[in-house]
This record gives structure tokens, C-alpha cells and sequence, in this order.
């Protein structure tokens, strides 16, 4: 006879130690409904993203760094004024332009705001040689924001690449490829770009005039590649860490046995895998690149007069310190900003896409 019929639990068996069914009733709908987790089906970057809008202080850098992205490409189209021109009233040279405070005119201007006519405030004043300098600010951010996208892209790209292959292949390439790493953390990045700069200046000669490369000059271009040298080895041995830490795993051995081939096992396994890693190394690179480039220009290795960053402004008003303390100002100023708004960004993807920070 079964123990069991339509409408009665199963019956205890004589001598048996399971439980008694008689015990306990039949849960409710209500109660089974207390106890369902409905979670919505997500991704792993739609479920980071979510993470990241929940850091305040992470979406105010974002909010930041969209407002100065759009400032510095919006006020150019708004100002009147050059960063590289003199300020000229009705086509002739006002000599009184030259170190306006904030918000001032010169006496030209002045006497034309005087009569009625609408004349472009100095936001920011004038410079020494009386150029606007919030148009020049406006540009410095430019360049410096551009330096650090440039220079993050470049160090990805070498430090993937050379890191991947080191560790997927191990025993001695690795041993090899990672004894160069260490001989490249031994050189000095600023003497370098000295280096670098000079041969650059010998070898190109004019050859740059006439090109977009010709306005940031061979200091520049030596940074880049400087860049391009030196910087990547710290993206290189991140990711070599990843592979190591990965390339064993079951997935990985599975696709061996299968007979993929090291690139397709690599882009399509491993690095999948440790992309939130990359991309977290990756944003905390733009601010370090901001900072050298500032501090290369502030010491005169950086862009070539007369276009402007962030770190030569800086240069350039240290003279005039006591008594222009605003000219110091603006540009420090935007490089804290910028820094500073790219570190919180670097920290928020880490705490967001870090499975290991999860709880």
C-alpha cells in the first residue's frame, strides 16, 4: 500500500527516524512569496554601472568632468578672443590690456562699454602680453586632458599587449620579457624627454612646420613618446598578475584541449575575465599622465609656446606671484580639478567592478 494519497501528507513508518510529516503545514502563497528573490537578468557592466550610480562621490566627478569636457569645447565657440592673439580694440593695439584684473577692460574697452556697446568681459583678465586668459586656460585644459587620453591609450595598448604575452607564454620568455620591464623602471622618464627632446629637435628640424604637430613642438612629441617607452611596464605586470592568476583555470585548460589557438584562448578567455582589472588601471592612468605633463610643462619641458597648458600657465605666473596670486590660481586650480575628479572616478570603478570588493 503507498504511503502517500491526494490529499495527506506521507505517513511515518513505525520505527523510522525521520520526522514526523504530521509536524508541519503546507507553507501559504503568501509565505512562499516572502521568500522569492526576483532579481532582474544583468550583465556584468549594467551591474557595475549600477554600483557606480550609487557612489556620490563618483557620480560628482563624473557630473564634473562632463561640465569641463563641455566648457572647454563650448567657450571657444562663445569667446571672442584667441589664445595665441593680442587683444586689439577696433583693429589697433590697447598697450592698457596687458595684466587686467578679472572682470576689468581696458581703457579702450572701457570707453566703448562707456558708450553703449557690448564688449566681451575678461572672465579670467589678461595675461603679461594681454592675451585673454580664460581663453588660454580653457585651452591648457585642452591640452592637458588630451595628453592624459592619449597617453592612457598608448600605455594600454603596449602594457595588453606585452603583458599578456608574457604571462599566457611563461617559463623563460616570461623570465626575459619581465628582466626588461625591470631595466625600463630603472630609467629616469625626465632626463629622457631632455634626451629625447634634443635628438627630436636635430633629427625632425623643420620638417614639423605646417602640421598640427608643429603647435605642440618637439617637447611634446618627446613626452608622447616617453609615454610610449617608459610608462606602460606598470600596465604590463598588472596584466601579466591577471594571466597568471587566470591561464590555469578549467575554462582555460577546456579551450586548450579543444585546439583554440593562444591569440583566440587570450581575447576570448582570459582577458574577458580580468577586463575590469584593465579598465579600472586604465582610468587612474589619465590622472598620473595629467600630473606628469603638468609638472613636465611647468619646468619648461612641455607644449611650445605659444600654446598653452595647465602646468606652463602655472610656469608662467609663478613670477608674478605677489602680485597676479590669481594667475597662479585658475590654472592649479583646474589641475586639482581635473586630477582629483579622475582619482574619485578611478577609486568608484574599482569599488563598482571588483568582484573581490563585492558583498
Amino acid at each position: 500500500m503507498s504511503d502517500y494519497t491526494a490529499d495527506t501528507s506521507p505517513r511515518k513508518k513505525p520505527l523510522s527516524l525521520q520526522l514526523d510529516p504530521g509536524m508541519f503545514e503546507r507553507a501559504t502563497d503568501e509565505e512562499k512569496a516572502q521568500h522569492e528573490v526576483m532579481r532582474e537578468s544583468t550583465t556584468f557592466f549594467r551591474d557595475g554601472l549600477r554600483r557606480l550610480s550609487r557612489n556620490p562621490l563618483s557620480m560628482l566627478s563624473i557630473a564634473t568632468l562632463l561640465l569641463l569636457l563641455i566648457t572647454i569645447f563650448v567657450a571657444p565657440l562663445i569667446v571672442p578672443y584667441k589664445y595665441s592673439e593680442v587683444i586689439k580694440v577696433d583693429g589697433q593695439r590697447d598697450r592698457t590690456t596687458a595684466n587686467l584684473r578679472p572682470m576689468t577692460y581696458s581703457v579702450l574697452e572701457q570707453e566703448k562699454v562707456d558708450a553703449g556697446e557690448k564688449v566681451f568681459p575678461h572672465i579670467f583678465g589678461t595675461d603679461e602680453l594681454g592675451r585673454d586668459y580664460f581663453i588660454r586656460v580653457i585651452y591648457g585644459a585642452r591640452v592637458s586632458l588630451a595628453v592624459g587620453f592619449f597617453a592612457s591609450i598608448i600605455v594600454l595598448v603596449i602594457g595588453l599587449l606585452y603583458g599578456s604575452v608574457s604571462g599566457y607564454v611563461g617559463g623563460r620568455t616570461d623570465i626575459i620579457m619581465m628582466r626588461i620591464v625591470d631595466i625600463i623602471y630603472s630609467l629616469p622618464d625626465t632626463l629622457m624627454v631632455v634626451m629625447l627632446s634634443v635628438v627630436l629637435d636635430q633629427v625632425l628640424g623643420d620638417s614639423l612646420k605646417g602640421t598640427i604637430l608643429a603647435s605642440l613642438g618637439n617637447n611634446m612629441i618627446s613626452m608622447f613618446v616617453v609615454f610610449g617607452l617608459l610608462y606602460w611596464v606598470g600596465m604590463a605586470r598588472l596584466v601579466r598578475g591577471q594571466i597568471l592568476a587566470i591561464k590555469n583555470n578549467e575554462y582555460v585548460l577546456a579551450a586548450k584541449a579543444l585546439g583554440g589557438n593562444a591569440r583566440r584562448i587570450i581575447l576570448k578567455h582570459i582577458l574577458p575575465n580580468c577586463i575590469s582589472v584593465i579598465f579600472i588601471a586604465t582610468a587612474l592612468q589619465i590622472p598620473s599622465a595629467i600630473f606628469v605633463e603638468s609638472f613636465l610643462s611647468f619646468i619648461g619641458l612641455g607644449v611650445q609656446a605659444p600654446m598653452p597648458s595647465l602646468g606652463s600657465l602655472a610656469n608662467l605666473a609663478r613670477g608674478g606671484m605677489q602680485i597676479y596670486p590669481y594667475k597662479m590660481l585658475f590654472p592649479a586650480l583646474g589641475i586639482c580639478l581635473i586630477v582629483l575628479s579622475f582619482n574619485l572616478l578611478g577609486d568608484g570603478l574599482r569599488d563598482a567592478f571588483d568582484p573581490r570588493l563585492r558583498r
